[in-house]
């Protein structure tokens, strides 16, 4: 889960101000935790506080998410969904926003087996984004994240992604130039992937996502959960987008690990 928040934050400084190389500094004062960060612990909380069949993780989901969201209320939320935020009776709204793929990163690391995290993605995914893309997205990036901690190489990853949820038949240059900001799920969530697949540390697959521009905080949060699954996080990179968050975010992912221990880096 720290991956996700790693990429969150050092893509924070170019949601609106694109880059389209790998070469720049990863943390800045200009860096921050976004809706990336604040959904994602919500959602760790959420399945910390749930029963261990899940019969309450939906609720438990919206009721963090609320409390969070409400805590924080300029992280950059999306109009509809800072309305059920403080809506006193939320819905889920059928979106198909990259929402749903770049918070879910906890059910991954949370899960014993595939099919706990799609069940997981779902359940934390449908209580907004109950749109089938939607749902695809969060159930993709939960399963990636399992399969790659448990083991998976990168073909295996890949050809489970290309076979299950999206093509994977493209390469970062070739969308580098022509890609533009894009917050749907079907138009963000492949390019994460693929800045994943395109990398050869936990590092390069940050500087992949935040290469080729768009929604440079989201997308490299995506990439960076299952890129943390796979490589792990670095002791520096970890230890420095902590220093980003303040003592209520940090209190829950220490919890969240405590229980579900982050990928220690390891060589590839």
């Amino acid at each position: 889960m720290i991956g996700a928040i790693v990429g969150d934050i050092v893509g924070s400084r170019f949601e609106w101000h694109n880059i389209k190389t790998k070469d720049f500094e990863l943390f800045t004062p200009e860096c921050r935790p976004t809706d990336d960060s604040i959904m994602t612990l919500a959602l760790a909380q959420a399945i910390l506080k749930s029963q261990p069949d899940g019969s309450d993780l939906s609720q438990n989901v919206v009721t963090w998410m609320q409390v969070l969201g409400r805590s924080y209320p300029y992280a950059g939320y999306g109009g509809r969904f800072r309305r059920w935020i403080f809506s006193p009776a939320p819905q889920p709204y059928k979106s198909f926003g990259n929402g749903a793929a770049m918070r879910v990163s906890p059910a991954g690391f949370a899960a014993s087996s595939l099919e706990e995290a799609k069940e997981l993605a779902r359940k934390v995914t449908e209580v907004t984004h109950n749109h089938p893309e939607g749902i695809k997205a969060a159930e993709a990036t939960a399963s990636a994240i399992y399969l790659a901690r448990t083991g998976k190489s990168l073909s295996e990853l890949r050809k489970f992604i290309h076979e299950n949820y999206y093509p994977m038949d493209f390469t970062l240059d070739e969308i580098r130039d022509s890609y533009r900001f894009d917050v749907t799920c079907q138009g963000s969530v492949p390019q994460a992937f693929m800045a994943f697949f395109a990398s050869t540390s936990f590092e390069d697959a940050i500087r992949n996502a935040i290469s080729i521009g768009g929604d440079s905080d989201t997308i490299a949060a995506i990439c960076g959960g299952i890129a943390e699954a796979y490589y792990g996080v670095p002791d520096a990179i970890r230890e420095r987008a902590l220093t980003f968050l303040d003592a209520r975010l940090t209190q829950i992912l220490t919890a969240f690990e405590s229980k579900y221990p982050p990928v220690t880096e390891k060589a590839r």
